[in-house]
């Protein structure tokens, strides 16, 4: 067992390493530039659409609206790597790597409007009426039949992966923090969490959608505000904050108390990985969520959609990372989601940790919520609709078992697949480039 987690570990970090990052921020830079920086120019505009400041469109298709599509993504995406992967991020690659997260992040978002695009353009009806769609599809529409075979690579690896990284390992996350902060019983937690993801999930996209529309802006507030009210009580440290991010993104840090130091390399190294594993774009699973948004409107959607990587990198990883600089800890060789707690401890003294922990078990159930239905629509378009209850039974299931279960080995395996989800969509993405591209085109002056 030993030898074969040894192995596993090495083909994570081949798959991850910097190949991987290259082209995953690589397609990111290609698309922001083919768009014309369209993604920043128009964040205004996402968010003026996203909470329905536009026209009725009584037209529009979908089973969910398009603010409900964006919770249902930002369910998946803002999950344990907003806490624990920005803390993991400086410890490993210092506060440079901050700067590096956003960088990726203001790319990512070129990307995320592109899976976006592709998802509503190439989305099909199935035998229920519902509108279903992502990589898979666009694969397939949009590529040609030839290219099926590339779309069930992308679906298999989808289906295997969300059992791993959105559901066991955010399970195991949820009973290992109320076991710690609160004593409580894993076998406890993982029966509740079953009940209310099963209360959920069985009522398919539209449930989720309805549930993540409300929870997502309840729970990223509750994380943004305790976020905030820890910086403003140390509010003289910002500047320098921030002066420490900028300098260590291209000079480095050097080695102080517990911290190794770390080059420029590691802090790009571990802020690029870092950011997107937390906003997932290029993944290609947000815009499985976006292809059941109500809308005829590729572009809209498109908007509305990179607003993701901004909320989920930009705003709330940057929350973190702040306060996890101002409070000096990094340098004292603590790491992760432990970090993350004791740097929130320094600005309010007994309650920095609750926020965190609240934060980790909020997150990481949402973060099961939206990959349930990822790992869904994967199987559907294996197995046709028929897999769908079975699917949603073993989902449920699968919660108890992390939650109370050792996931070393679990947690590898799902990290392998979540890396090789990315490069049947980014071959899409890439061969399907001038498409975005046209649509936007063709789109460009049309009114809101």
């Amino acid at each position: 067992m030993d030898d074969l987690t040894t192995f596993l570990g090495d083909v994570s970090g081949i798959v991850w390493g910097p190949v991987m990052l290259v082209l995953l921020l690589g397609t990111g830079v290609y698309l922001m530039l083919g768009l014309r920086f369209l993604p920043l120019r128009r964040i205004g505009t996402g968010f003026a659409l996203a909470f329905g400041r536009g026209p009725a469109r009584t037209a529009d298709t979908g089973e969910i609206s398009p603010f409900q599509a964006l919770a249902t993504a930002l369910s998946a995406t803002i999950g344990t790597g907003n806490i624990a992967g920005v803390a993991t991020a400086i410890a490993l690659g210092g506060p440079g790597a901050v700067f590096w997260m956003w960088i990726t992040a203001l790319f990512g978002m070129a990307t995320k409007f592109s899976e976006a695009v592709l998802a509503v353009k190439y989305r099909e009806t199935d035998a229920s009426g519902a509108h279903v769609g992502g990589p898979m599809y666009y694969i397939r529409n949009g590529l040609g039949p030839k290219w099926t075979w590339l779309g069930l690579l992308f679906a298999l690896f989808g289906m295997i992966a969300g059992f791993g990284i959105g559901n066991t390992v955010q399970a195991n996350s949820i009973a290992t923090a109320l076991d710690h902060s609160f004593g409580l019983p894993v076998w406890i937690s993982g029966l509740v969490m079953m009940v209310l993801v099963f209360l959920v999930i069985i009522g398919g996209v539209r449930r989720i959608g309805q549930v993540a529309g409300g929870l997502v802006p309840a729970m990223a507030a509750i994380y943004i505000i305790g976020a905030l009210a820890v910086i403003l009580v140390q509010i003289d440290k910002v500047p320098d904050a921030f002066a420490t991010i900028f300098d260590a993104a291209f000079s480095g840090t050097a080695a102080t108390g517990g911290f190794a130091g770390a080059t420029v390399a590691a802090a790009i190294r571990f802020g690029v990985a870092r950011g997107i594993f937390s906003n997932e774009a290029g993944l290609g699973s947000a815009p499985i969520a976006h292809a059941a948004a109500r809308t005829n409107d590729p572009v809209r959607q498109g908007l509305i959609a990179m607003l993701g990587t901004f909320i989920d990198t930009i705003i709330v990883c940057t929350m973190t990372a702040l306060v996890i600089v101002m409070s000096g800890l990094w340098t004292e060789g603590a790491s992760g989601a432990p970090l993350s707690s004791a740097a929130f401890e320094v600005g309010l003294p007994g309650f920095g940790g609750w926020v965190v922990t609240i934060g980790l078990v909020l997150f990481a159930f949402t973060t099961i919520l939206g990959w349930s239905y990822y790992g869904e629509r994967c199987a559907q378009f294996l197995f046709g609709p028929r897999v769908i209850l079975p699917y949603r039974l073993l989902w449920v299931v699968a919660i108890f078992a992390g939650a109370v279960a050792d996931l070393g080995l679990v947690w590898i395996v799902a990290d392998i697949l979540n890396a090789l989800m990315a490069v049947p969509n980014l071959i899409a993405l890439l061969a399907l480039s001038g498409t975005v591209f046209a649509t936007v085109k063709a789109w460009k002056g049309a009114r809101l």
